[in-house]
């Protein structure tokens, strides 16, 4: 029996071990590169610095009494609620539907399916400037077809106004994330087994029934998870903003993530920049945390 108890133990030191060995450079990477700038950007949220000097003047919570009450900060917060809704709204959606076609297809909807995930491989950058011509107001696509059915030239300025600025930028987030989540229902497609369907058919019901009956309610913790990276992710767009449109026209797109950007490093202002950033990661937990906690679904049938 002592000698059962000793191997036991053994093996279990051995286990911790190994799991020790394996784990310690993702971790020691995660503290530096991720734990560590978080606590440093609290930490630098109490100074007032340009970011470049050795100087910093320590100035307590007058940064987050200024964040409280700074319009532009939470007009840019409104911007990414109204990215997260329309996202989630427009992504998820259109990203079941595809797969459900796909899933439908089998082999011969591969076509579609490289097609489709095309746009998710470009670059954000890219996709910004591919974008900035085709909705340009002197020979963009929307104006060049405005021109050609009315008989007149016709010029169409979707991102020199609000809100069509806004309303255009999610519009191309929408072209550019649909296929990843194409693909995640895809993947959960796969994941139900076929012999419900089987069962289903035997059962006398037709494909629709068991799309929204069977298939559709199963996928429920993919939903929820698909709606979770959407809405962090809304939360902390920057690249293809602002490279669409500055922030503007009159901060028109401005989000909280292209706020920060221009504060660190446009005028130098990192002690407040740093705040707008730990204010964003404060707001972003919160709301994905409400999320989990309201959004419940079913995960065992």
């Amino acid at each position: 029996m002592q000698k059962t108890n000793d191997l036991a133990k053994a093996r279990s030191r051995s286990t911790a071990i190994a799991a020790t060995v394996f784990l310690a450079p993702a971790i020691i990477l995660i503290a530096i590169y991720m734990i560590y700038p978080i606590f440093d950007t609290f930490v630098t949220s109490g100074y007032k610095w340009n970011g470049i000097s050795a100087d910093k003047l320590f100035i307590g919570l007058d940064n987050w009494k200024n964040l409280l009450s700074d319009k532009v900060f939470w007009m840019s917060f409104g911007h990414n609620i109204v990215v997260m809704i329309f996202s989630i709204l427009l992504q998820i959606p259109l990203g079941l539907m595809l797969a459900t076609f796909l899933d439908a297809t089998g082999k011969k909807g591969n076509f579609f399916k490289i097609i489709w995930f095309f746009p998710y491989l470009m670059s954000s950058v890219a996709i910004a400037f591919l974008f900035n011509y085709i909705l340009a107001t002197n020979g963009g696509l929307f104006s060049s077809l405005a021109t050609l059915f009315t008989g007149k030239r016709t010029l169409v300025d979707l991102l020199g106004k609000n809100p069509q600025a806004l309303f255009a930028v999610i519009g191309v987030m929408a072209w550019q994330f649909t296929p990843f989540y194409m693909v995640y229902f895809i993947a959960g497609y796969g994941n139900i087994d076929t012999s419900l369907y089987e069962a289903a058919v035997i059962d006398g019901c037709t494909r629709k029934d068991y799309l929204f009956k069977i298939a559709i309610p199963l996928l429920g913790p993919i939903f929820k998870t698909a709606c979770t990276m959407s809405l962090i992710g809304s939360l902390k767009y920057f690249d293809m903003v602002f490279n669409m449109t500055q922030g503007g026209p009159a901060r028109g797109t401005e989000l909280m993530a292209t706020y920060m950007y221009r504060l660190s490093f446009s005028e130098f202002n990192m002690g407040y920049g740093s705040c707008v950033a730990a204010g964003m990661f404060i707001l972003i937990t919160v709301i994905a945390l409400l999320f989990n906690r309201i959004f419940v679904v079913k995960e065992d049938y």
